[in-house]
């Protein structure tokens, strides 16, 4: 595994702090993409938050594992996570192996949050949607104690999938209004995948239209949640509500 040296090292975190929200994504710049808004949201609000990159990058059109390692800390600084890291499950080749949940077990056990955020369980690259089986399946593995990993048994709380590129109506959007220039910052961190370049110029969307697109896909779901910019999520759980005038979003 590569680890990034960020607030809090691996070292120091130890098996009995908690990071409340882990986003688990297949590639270094998923997580910027799909729910670096929240993440910037929650540490706002004092919630510590961690990034889990099951790849490396090494097989991707634009840069080099060593590009996007580096890129990744600095996005993560933007970003405000705690801790990040990447397995090194080979890139384009994410599998729901026992051997590739284990690893994701050994870092929720270590990380034990609250809250881990996945991939939504449908897309066009085989890793993303191979990534929230994956991801999900290690979630329930990581609370069995008869795994012996050699750490504490964790299960997370709850588990949500960041659905920015389904087609599919959220559960819930994140007002990230307050955050969305510094989210666009994290992303163009990965300057070897996103800017102007011949290498797949076919397959990326120009540097000079990067900002037009994700802030209108956040304009849209703000507009669904009542708020100038958000990030949408999708839950399988029923939602819980206690009182019926604290529920937000106007209907009329």
């Amino acid at each position: 595994m590569s680890s990034v040296p960020l607030t809090l090292k691996e070292a120091e975190l130890g098996q009995d702090s908690i990071t409340e929200v882990l986003a688990i994504a297949a590639h270094r710049d998923d997580v910027e993409q799909t729910c670096g808004g929240t993440l910037l949201r929650m540490k706002s609000i004092g919630v510590r938050t961690a990034i889990l990159d099951l790849t490396q990058g090494e097989a991707g059109t634009r840069g080099s594992a060593q590009d996007r390692a580096a890129e990744a800390a600095a996005a993560a600084r933007i970003l405000g996570v705690e801790w990040r890291e990447a397995l090194d499950i080979p890139d384009g080749r994410v599998e729901n192996t026992w051997e590739n949940r284990l690893k994701v077990v050994g870092v929720l056990r270590h990380i034990r949050p609250r809250v881990v955020i996945l991939p939504y369980w449908t897309g066009r690259h085989p890793d993303h949607y191979t990534s929230s089986a994956l991801g999900y399946e290690a979630c329930f593995l990581s609370g069995l104690a008869k795994i012996d990993t050699g750490t504490q048994p964790h299960r997370p709380f709850k588990i949500v999938y960041a659905s920015l590129y389904a087609d599919v109506r959220p559960s819930f959007v994140v007002d990230i209004t307050s955050f969305i220039e510094d989210r666009h910052r994290a992303l163009m961190a990965y300057q070897s995948q996103y800017a102007s370049q011949d290498a797949g110029r076919g397959l990326f969307v120009p540097e000079e239209e990067i900002r037009e697109r994700t802030f209108a896909e956040a304009r849209h779901y703000g507009l669904l949640g009542g708020v100038r910019y958000a990030e949408p999520f999708v839950q399988k759980e029923i939602g819980l509500i206690d009182d019926l005038t604290l529920l937000p979003v106007q209907s009329l």
